[in-house]
C-alpha cells in the first residue's frame, strides 16, 4: 500500500511548497522508490485552463491532456516522471462531479454535504493517484495557506481529525487536529540552530525536524540542501520505509555542468505577459536546461509584443542571440509576435516558435513572402481587415464548440518528422510525441501556396491532415512547432528542439 506525504503551507502562499515537495520527491526517487506527486487546489475553478496567467502563472499540460497547475511542471522536472490528470484537481472539479451525481439521483434524495461527501470525493482522488500510478510514495501538496476557508475540506480529507489542540503555535493547523511531522522554513538567510530549536519547542516537533530552506542560486540546488539536513531519511523513517542507497550522481552532474557554464546567451521571449515571468515558466526552464547542455548561461529577456513593431525591431532585438515566440491566446501582442518572426527571418537570427508562435510565423510568411496581404488567424476575425485570408483557422471539429475550458487539442499527439529537415536533425526520430494546447491550425487551403513560396512543413500528423512543424530553409535556425515542447524538458535531459535552438544561438553569437 502506498505511503502518503501531505504538504501544506503557512503564512502566505507561493513561498516554496511546490519546490520543497518536488525536492523531497527527487530525493526519495533517488533512493529507489517509485514516487508520484499530486497538487490539490482549493479554488472553485474546474481547472486553470480558462484562468489568466496573472492569476496562477502558466498552464501546464500533461501527456493525457490535463490543463494543470504550474507546480506540475516542477514535479515532472524534479522526479522525471510524466504525470496525468489524476495528479491535479480542484475543489471546483470535486463540486462539479458531486453536483452532476446529485442531479442524476445518485444520492437517492439524501442531503449532499461537505462532510462526508466532499471530503470522501477528495479522498477518492488521493487514492486514485496512488492506485493508477502504482507508486510507493504519493506526495500531495494542498494549495493555498492553512486558514483559508476553502482549504478546510482538503485538510479534513487528508488527516483523520481526533482532537482539537489549542496550542498557540501552529494553531491554525493544529486547531484542525493536524500535527505536522516536519516544518520547512523558507527564508532569505541562514536559519540558526537557536531559531530552529525555538520553532521546535513551540510547535511540538523535534528540532531535527525543523528544516531550513533558504534562498538558493537555483531551485535545482534545493534537493541537495534538504538532503544534507537528512530530510529524506527522516521522512522515510516516519513512514516505516528503509533508507535505500541514494543515487544523486545525475543531479550533481547537472549542477556541476550548470556551474561550469562559461559563456552567456541573450534570448528574447516575445509575449504579452512580460510582467509575470511565471507565465512562461516552462519556457524559461527549458532554455536553462538547453543552455547548460551547451555550456552557456541563458539570459532571458521578456519583450512586450504590444510594443514591438517592424520599425523598432532592430533596436529591441538587434542585440539578441535568439528569438523565441511562445504560446498564448488572443490578439493582444500578436502583431508584435509577427514583427519578431519577420525580424528573425530576414536578419538570420535563430528563431523558435511555439504554438501561437508557429501561427505568427505562418502569418508573417504569408504576408511578406506569399503576398497574402493581412494574412491572419480566424481567432482574430472580429478585428481582421475585410477580405483578409485566414491562413490559420479552426479545426472542423471545433467550429461548434462554445465552452472554453478543456475543449482544445490537449495532451500528447504523434507527429511525423520530415526527412532532411532541421526538425529531423534535432529529434533524430521519424515519429515524435509532443503536448498540445490549442484549437486553431494552419489552414490547409493555403498550405500549397506557403510551401511553393519556400516554407517547409517539417512535421505532420500521421494522416498528413495537420501541420505540426514548419521551418525556413537556408536560415541558421528558423523552426516553429504547433506543440509545447517546453513541457517535456528536464534537468540533464534538455528538449532536443530547445537544445538545437540554443546551439544555433551560440553559433550566431560567435559569428
Amino acid at each position: 500500500m502506498a505511503k502518503h506525504i501531505f504538504v501544506t503551507g503557512g503564512v502566505v502562499s507561493s513561498l516554496g511548497k511546490g519546490i520543497t515537495a518536488a525536492s523531497l520527491g527527487q530525493l526519495l526517487k533517488a533512493r529507489g522508490y517509485h514516487v508520484t506527486m499530486q497538487k490539490m487546489d482549493p479554488y472553485l475553478n474546474v481547472d486553470p485552463g480558462t484562468m489568466s496567467p496573472f492569476q496562477h502563472g502558466e498552464v501546464f499540460v500533461t501527456e493525457d491532456g490535463h490543463e494543470g497547475d504550474l507546480d506540475l511542471g516542477h514535479y515532472e522536472r524534479f522526479i522525471d516522471e510524466n504525470l496525468s490528470r489524476e495528479s491535479n484537481f480542484t475543489q471546483g472539479s470535486i463540486y462539479q462531479t458531486l453536483i452532476a451525481r446529485e442531479r442524476r439521483g445518485d444520492f437517492l434524495g439524501g442531503t449532499v454535504q461537505v462532510i462526508p461527501h466532499v471530503t470522501e470525493a477528495i479522498k477518492e482522488r488521493i487514492r486514485r493517484a496512488a492506485e493508477q500510478s502504482g507508486a510507493d510514495i504519493v506526495i500531495s501538496e494542498i494549495g493555498g495557506t492553512i486558514g483559508d476557508i476553502e482549504g478546510l475540506p482538503f485538510i479534513e480529507a487528508a488527516h483523520e481529525v481526533k482532537t482539537k489542540p489549542t496550542q498557540h503555535s501552529v494553531k491554525e493547523l493544529r486547531s484542525l487536529g493536524v500535527q505536522p511531522d516536519f516544518i520547512v522554513c523558507r527564508s532569505d538567510h541562514a536559519i540558526e540552530d537557536g531559531v530552529r530549536e525555538k520553532i521546535a519547542l513551540f510547535c511540538d516537533v523535534d528540532a531535527d525536524d525543523v528544516l531550513a530552506c533558504p534562498d538558493a542560486p537555483s531551485i535545482y540546488e534545493v534537493p541537495l540542501s534538504l538532503y544534507e539536513q537528512g530530510f529524506d531519511i527522516s521522512a522515510l523513517a516516519k513512514m516505516g520505509l528503509a533508507p535505500r542507497k541514494i543515487k544523486l550522481a545525475p543531479w550533481r552532474a547537472f549542477l556541476k555542468a550548470k556551474d561550469a557554464c562559461a559563456g552567456e546567451l541573450d534570448i528574447a521571449v516575445v509575449g504579452k505577459y512580460v510582467s509575470l515571468p511565471d507565465a512562461y515558466l516552462s519556457v524559461h526552464e527549458a532554455l536553462e536546461h538547453a543552455g547548460i547542455a551547451c555550456g552557456r548561461k541563458v539570459n532571458v529577456h521578456l519583450v512586450d509584443g504590444e510594443e514591438l513593431t517592424d520599425a523598432n525591431a532592430e533596436g529591441v532585438l538587434g542585440a539578441m542571440d535568439g528569438i523565441l515566440v511562445p504560446g498564448g491566446f488572443g490578439q493582444r501582442a500578436f502583431e508584435g509576435k509577427i514583427a519578431a518572426a519577420r525580424y528573425a527571418r530576414e536578419q538570420g537570427v535563430p528563431f523558435l516558435g511555439i504554438c501561437l508562435g508557429l501561427q505568427a510565423a505562418v502569418c508573417e510568411f504569408a504576408r511578406n513572402v506569399c503576398g497574402l496581404t493581412g494574412a491572419t488567424s480566424a481567432e482574430f476575425a472580429d478585428s481582421a481587415p475585410e477580405g483578409a485570408p485566414f491562413v490559420v483557422d479552426l479545426m472542423p471539429e471545433q467550429e461548434d464548440v462554445e465552452d472554453k475550458g478543456g475543449t482544445m487539442r490537449l495532451g500528447a499527439y504523434p507527429c511525423k518528422v520530415v526527412s532532411g529537415t532541421r526538425a529531423e536533425a534535432a529529434y533524430g526520430e521519424p515519429i515524435i510525441y509532443e503536448r498540445h494546447r490549442h484549437r486553431y491550425e494552419v489552414n490547409n487551403a493555403y498550405r500549397d501556396r506557403l510551401t511553393e513560396a519556400g516554407l517547409v512543413v517539417s512535421g505532420l500528423s500521421p494522416d498528413d491532415r495537420l501541420v505540426e512543424m514548419v521551418e525556413v530553409p537556408d536560415h541558421p535556425f528558423y523552426v516553429a512547432s504547433q506543440a509545447h515542447p517546453e513541457f517535456k524538458s528536464r534537468p540533464g535531459k534538455p528538449h532536443p528542439l530547445f537544445k538545437a535552438f540554443v546551439e544555433a544561438a551560440s553559433t550566431h553569437k560567435e559569428n
